[in-house]
């Protein structure tokens, strides 16, 4: 029962908040007009909603008329865009007004004259149109990437508006979004005294770059055709690959374990076997030490790659940033043999003894295992400096 008069308090408490009247008086003129709307449907003799959608129409419209005037009066090409706003908004809220009435209220018919707002929206949305596709032109001519983009968007809003009125609009468009790209190629730089297979350095650079790219920018990994002008070079500088050398140390313990092997009699005086008082034989058990050595062998060797991520803006020509990076991989392993008697060995020497030497890596093979580490360095590099590219 509780429960039941909780839900139904919250849902007046909730009906309240989002009553025509209460959008009204927080002057959410065209909420207010959609609820009114809504409820009168379901009952077109309440007159709190009636009340509340003709004091909103008539406010809602007053305001809108009074800003559009300002804005026809200032006779700023700029303004079009939001003169078309607005008279677009002035007759979805008649259109949607219309639907209920005439209004009863209280005996007083309540009805409003029908306003043609056609003409005035398509000389808006033709004037706004004219405005953004000259605006876009002009800032193209400037050739910067800030202008282009600008002219993208701008031209963009004249292809929304135009309804096809500008037949080179399509490619301007293009151009501007074409030479609004900042383009960025990363290449591998070796600097070191090891020639490097190009395959492995291509590998490098297959890096994650989900978060790198934006609407504005772009990555290339690898030189595409010499028709791109990149506008930044990030080179990942390879400094140094220091390899160690193939290392095997071993270490050598004996293992010792005393074990029963057999046993003796006990004689007396004259050498007969002595008797115990049931009649049985005394014997002494018999012990032997049973030796092993087991022979531990380390392999150990590692590689080791420093650097750095090298930002470059190519116009003009200045190094942004610098940013080290390094990874290392390491190969250990451990095997054991035995000289001497297994049994001497414990569960865990005997295990030990299972793992055989094996064939240290070649040079490649670590440096390739090591790129797996370097990547995620070399992406860090560039993600962390990526705000200086725009």
């Amino acid at each position: 029962m509780k429960r039941i008069v909780y839900f139904l308090i919250t849902a007046l408490i909730l009906s309240s908040c989002g009553s025509s009247k209460k959008m009204l008086e927080k002057g959410n003129y065209d909420a207010a007009i959609q609820r009114a709307v809504k409820k009168i449907r379901k009952d077109p003799d309440s007159p709190k909603d009636i009340q509340a959608l003709d004091r909103a129409y008539k406010i809602a419209n007053e305001q809108n008329l009074e800003r559009v005037t300002f804005l026809e009066r200032e006779d700023n090409p700029n303004n079009y865009e939001e003169i078309f706003s607005i008279y677009t908004r002035m007759k979805n809220r008649q259109s949607q007004v219309r639907t209920v009435l005439p209004m009863n209220l209280n005996g007083r018919i309540i009805d409003y004259p029908y306003v043609d707002y056609d003409a005035k929206i398509i000389s808006a949305k033709r004037r706004a149109a004219e405005y953004f596709y000259h605006s876009g032109k002009s800032l193209m001519k400037s050739g910067t990437k800030e202008a282009y983009r600008q002219a993208f968007v701008e031209m963009s809003r004249a292809q929304e508006y135009s309804g096809g009125m500008y037949p080179d609009l399509e490619p301007l468009i293009e151009e501007a979004r074409f030479k609004g790209i900042s383009r960025v190629v990363v290449l591998v730089n070796n600097m070191t005294h090891i020639n490097l297979d190009p395959n492995w350095e291509q590998d490098l650079l297959e890096i994650d770059t989900r978060g790198f790219e934006n609407e504005w920018v772009e990555y290339h990994f690898k030189h595409l055709n010499d028709d791109i002008a990149y506008d930044y070079t990030i080179f990942v500088n390879l400094e140094s690959i220091i390899f160690s050398p193939d290392d095997t140390k071993e270490n050598d313990e004996l293992y010792k374990k005393k074990i029963e092997d057999g046993f003796d009699y006990v004689l007396d005086a004259n050498g007969n076997v002595m008797r115990d008082t049931a009649g049985n034989d005394i014997k002494i058990p018999r012990y032997k030490t049973l030796q092993c050595t087991l022979i531990e062998t380390h392999q150990f060797k590692s590689v080791r790659i420093n650097g750095n991520v090298e930002i470059i803006s190519e116009n003009p020509k200045k190094l942004i940033r610098k940013e080290p990076i390094g990874a290392e991989h390491i190969f250990e392993h451990h095997s054991a043999r035995a000289v001497g008697d297994l049994d001497a060995l414990d569960l865990e020497a005997k295990k030990m003894i299972e793992r055989e030497a094996i064939p240290f890596p070649t040079d490649f093979e670590m440096l390739f295992n090591c790129t797996e580490t370097l990547k995620p360095a070399i992406r860090e590099g560039i993600s962390k400096n990526r705000q200086y590219i725009y």
